[in-house]
């Protein structure tokens, strides 16, 4: 079963940057979407961005498009979110998510990494 591990959350002040990542302990085939979420405290789980295995195509929630960037390395079975001009509204525990449907929606993904913690100062 592969897992996911997410790193590279931290504290930073407002319009600071955050580099996160994600690995699998496997293989991710071409036919997987890979996404990160996000959950503020007291909040729903909401959507951040998600990236095409095989394509590379991406989609971005409006409230992170032109701050934030969604890549990957397949040699490296790794995913990353590249976070530039941070707000405090974007801080949260921040989780990668593995699955077979180009969506939004949390439903559609079965696998989950346990979470990394951004906190962005005022």
């Amino acid at each position: 079963q592969v897992q996911l591990v997410e790193s590279g959350g931290g504290s930073v002040k407002d319009g600071g940057s955050l580099r996160l990542s994600c690995a699998a302990s496997g293989r991710i085939y071409s036919s997987s979407v890979m996404s990160w979420f996000r959950q503020a405290p007291g909040k729903k789980r909401e959507f951040v961005a998600l990236i095409r295995w095989h394509s590379g195509t991406t989609l971005y929630a409006d409230s992170v498009k032109g701050r934030f960037i969604i890549s990957k390395e397949n040699a490296k079975n790794t995913m990353y979110l590249q976070m530039f001009s941070l707000k405090p509204e974007d801080t949260g525990v921040y989780y990668c998510a593995k699955g077979s449907q180009y969506s939004s929606n949390a439903a559609e993904y079965r696998l989950w990494g346990q979470g990394t913690q951004v906190t962005v100062a005022s």
